[in-house]
């Protein structure tokens, strides 16, 4: 079969969520040069041209443009579609996962008045972004049931790991939630680390994901007389406080009967500050979400297509 090589310039748009780990470069996919597919070839020469900038070592992309069907302008019930691309070390990517930040990234970079409905492709949620009555927070519904079929990957609100109890659930991605206080020595940080990658491997095989994949997510969480305190690993790391798909994902177990999770009953504690959810029949709300433009670059894109 015939091969194109060639190299084309997009324009690419560089978002910072507060509270994510870090900025998120995002990209319009009907901007792309034609014969552009976005898959790990073209995506690794794109990271390459981010080294001479102040951007190296960016690790989330994503891919996003108008939700529109064959045959028609529009698809009813959402605006945009988006696709998250996770940079994994070693020129690896993981197409699998999702990250409302990014998501949220998207609609800022979008600068699209008024409430926005987007998709996440690679994780199937439908996710309501909506303006805060005062300054320039969001609100971000996942317009999911947390009992819909499918929260509970095992069907079970408890699974033991390792002689671990542990809550396995899907909602945003899919996650391990584990009562810190099940761990010894989870008072070092070091300590808390391996145990939650131990079970973390653990939970990956038993869901189907590869091991070097950056699913499922993990996070331990204590409660106590002031609420929930949480911390979550993320690539590379300790999250720097709260996913934006964690926060859900631990909403909706707070909201199952028999998990692990107790409900939230105000703010969640992280390191980093706060995180405010809300639960109701049909959805959980993320509130006072924040996202900034730092910055827009113009990349080459090195476009490896067969015809």
């Amino acid at each position: 079969m015939p091969r194109t090589t060639g190299s084309r310039t997009v324009l690419a748009t560089v978002v910072r969520a507060e509270d994510a780990p870090g900025p998120t470069l995002v990209l319009r996919l009907d901007r792309l040069p034609v014969g552009a597919l976005a898959l790990a070839g073209e995506l690794v020469g794109l990271r390459q041209a981010l080294a001479g900038t102040s951007y190296a070592g960016l690790n989330k992309i994503a891919l996003y443009g108008p939700a529109i069907s064959p045959g028609t302008t529009s698809r009813p019930g959402r605006d945009l579609d988006y696709r998250f691309v996770q940079a994994l070390p070693g020129d690896a990517f993981d197409f699998r996962a999702g990250c409302g930040h990014s998501l949220l990234a998207c609609v800022v970079a979008d600068a699209r008045p008024g409430p926005v409905t987007v998709r996440a492709v690679t994780t199937g949620d439908t996710v309501l972004c909506e303006r805060e009555p005062y300054g320039d927070a969001y609100t971000l519904s996942f317009l999911k049931a947390p009992t819909a079929p499918g929260t509970l990957p095992t069907g079970r609100p408890v699974d033991v790991l390792l002689g671990v109890p542990v809550s396995l659930v899907r909602y945003g991605n899919p996650y391990v939630f584990v009562d810190a206080r099940q761990l010894p020595g989870s008072e070092d940080e070091a300590a808390l680390q391996r145990h939650l990658l131990v079970l973390r491997a653990e939970a990956a095989r038993i869901l189907g994901h590869p091991p070097h994949s950056a699913l499922p997510k993990i996070a331990a969480f204590t409660a106590g007389s002031e609420g929930l305190s949480v911390r979550a690993l993320t690539v590379g790391g300790w999250h720097p406080r709260l996913a934006l798909t964690g926060a859900a994902a631990l909403a909706a177990a707070g909201a199952l009967d028999g998990t692990v999770v107790p409900a939230p009953a105000g703010p969640v504690r992280t390191p980093g500050g706060t995180v405010t959810v809300s639960t109701a029949p049909d959805r959980v709300r993320v509130h006072h979400k924040r996202a900034t433009v730092l910055g827009r670059l113009e990349l080459p894109w090195r476009i490896h297509a067969t015809a």
